[in-house]
């Protein structure tokens, strides 16, 4: 077998998900984000970026790392 490496990125979690819909809060769990200035690695794929884009107003994408 051949090993690839997958591409990742990292997000950043910069406001509260207080007040916002359940989803939001969940999708924020799933990304490994509860707190904000939590930084959390993901794995670049369609799933993940559509994650990222649904709570886009929650977070950002961290460069150099």
């Amino acid at each position: 077998m051949t090993s690839q490496t997958q591409a990742k990125f990292v997000v950043e979690q910069t406001k509260s998900p207080i007040g916002r819909p359940a989803a939001q809060r969940q999708t924020l769990v799933a990304l490994g984000l509860n707190k904000i200035g939590r930084r959390s690695s993901l794995i670049d794929n369609p799933s993940t970026r559509g994650m990222v884009a649904s709570v886009a107003h929650l977070v950002r994408i961290v460069d150099g790392e």
